[in-house]
């Protein structure tokens, strides 16, 4: 069965679970690298996701930009 692709929200809240539970509660040094890995690798998944969606809306707006200057 294929696993189910996380939104780009439920990645926001992992990662702010994983920082809360970080700061309020005593974790080992190895819980805590766990923790970081994990915690690194939703950032750079959630930095790509974001950096797709920029991309995509320059190229909307610089196609909506270019049709606007041709209709002057």
């Amino acid at each position: 069965m294929a696993k189910k692709k996380e939104t780009y929200e439920s990645k926001v809240l992992k990662l702010e679970e994983i920082l809360l539970e970080m700061e309020n509660r005593e974790v080992t040094l190895d819980e805590a690298i766990c923790k970081y890995e994990e915690g690194m690798k939703l950032y750079s998944d959630l930095y790509k996701t974001l950096q797709e969606a920029e991309g995509k809306i320059k190229i909307l707006t610089d196609k909506g930009e270019e049709d606007f200057h041709q209709e002057d």
